[in-house]
């Protein structure tokens, strides 16, 4: 391969090019006409300063320029360039022959380059914590992600803090874990662009099926555990808002995590800071009276997830029946009254003891993630033929399958 410069690439079909030893070469658009056999009538520089020029496989040069002049009537809005035979995107530049079909590069959770214009809004998905959740298609590769956007106020002092704490959320990379594939911070707003789970959430899929039998509950709860764990012992996060709405499915039967990185950041920019950031109901009692609280905050939110999976309702009644309005008897109920458990008669005695080992007053009484993936209720099922995927799908069709 053969390096070659551009010192000056102010002048468009006269650009000088010089190789890696400064000697002067020829034109740039002498040189995508000799190498490419293309006839372009421009020169062309890709914004991130690198095109990798290729003529059939055969010879290979790669330009390097600081221009980041684009020319309009070659740009699509996805940032891929079509003249011709001629494909130049963020890969490089190559021939594509009139009978082959330009497979594009999918975006991996690696790639740092993506712009908020590379996608058109599909629809609306998901409402709350502050944001709206759209789902999006990139206009090159035809994915779909799901776009959250939170609007905040905050002093210029926090947004290190924010940009520290998407970068975790960015970093984080498990099966278990939505995947985030960058963030932007922008005129007070946060946007991410995150992986699509066409699914929905287990509050929508509840929604559809009322209850969870054990079985497939006992496959779920053994992702969401991972997922903890993950959190918990190899990033160092507490999610503080694990509830129905922030776990997430897909077709392939695959159980996620999501919002971790943005309840973390909510409770450090907002005036609320580390106490009542999240959502009441699944809040620990530690936390609701402002104690200190730790990685098992996340397990006593589990087990009140779990059991509104296995019963079909949350597991604190309401003394109103529309439900809990007034947010302080809630709590009140969840620091005062004995803990919720679930019914012997109704479930089997591995359910009901793992439900007790999560939802107990005091953190020290309850199990880590770790000690809960050993513990009977999640292998009792272990050889049994239970099909998530098609649970998920029968309940009915996805928004957009990929």
């Amino acid at each position: 391969m053969r390096r070659i410069h551009c010192s000056d690439v102010g002048t468009g079909l006269g650009a000088i090019l010089r190789d890696h030893e400064g000697n002067r070469v020829l034109s740039l658009a002498k040189l995508l006409q000799e190498t490419l056999d293309v006839d372009i009538a421009e020169a062309l520089a890709c914004k991130e300063g690198l095109l990798v020029a290729q003529s059939k496989g055969i010879r290979r040069v790669v330009l390097e320029t600081d221009n980041a002049n684009i020319f309009n009537k070659l740009k699509t809005g996805s940032g891929t360039f079509k003249d011709g035979d001629l494909l130049v995107n963020r890969d490089g530049v190559r021939i594509v022959s009139q009978g082959e079909v330009e497979a594009p590069t999918l975006i991996q959770p690696s790639d740092n380059q993506l712009s908020l214009a590379d996608f058109d809004a599909v629809q609306v998905i998901g409402k709350g914590n502050g944001g709206i959740v759209r789902l999006v298609q990139h206009k090159w590769t035809g994915q779909f992600f799901a776009l959250k956007v939170i609007q905040m106020n905050i002093e210029e002092s926090a947004r290190k803090h924010i940009a520290q704490e998407l970068k975790i959320n960015q970093s984080s990379q498990s099966p278990y874990v939505v995947v985030c594939y960058q963030s932007f911070y922008d005129n007070g707003a946060v946007s991410i662009i995150l992986e699509y789970m066409d699914g929905g959430s287990l509050a929508d899929f509840l929604k559809k099926v009322n209850m969870i039998p054990e079985p497939y509950l006992a496959a779920v709860c053994k992702q969401v555990l991972k997922g903890l764990w993950y959190l918990h012992h190899e990033k160092h996060i507490i999610h503080r808002d694990l509830k129905p709405s922030n776990l997430l499915i897909n077709h392939r039967g695959e159980v996620k995590i999501t919002d971790f990185g943005v309840s973390a950041i909510l409770a450090n920019t907002s005036g609320l800071a580390n106490t009542f950031v999240g959502t009441y109901n699944y809040m620990s009692p530690e936390r609701i009276i402002g104690g200190n609280y730790g990685y098992k905050s996340d397990i006593w939110s589990l087990g009140l997830v779990l059991l509104e999976c296995a019963t079909g309702h949350f597991p604190y009644s309401s003394p109103q029946p529309e439900g809990w309005i007034n947010v302080y008897e809630l709590m009140e109920t969840i620091v005062d009254q004995p803990v919720p458990r679930a019914p012997s008669d109704l479930f089997s005695p591995e359910f009901c003891s793992f439900i007790s080992a999560c939802v107990q007053k005091d953190p020290k009484d309850r199990l880590s993630a770790n000690e809960l993936m050993a513990h009977p209720f999640i292998t009792k099922y272990d050889d049994v033929d239970v099909d998530l995927a098609l649970y998920f799908t029968s309940a009915g069709p996805s928004l957009a399958t990929l």
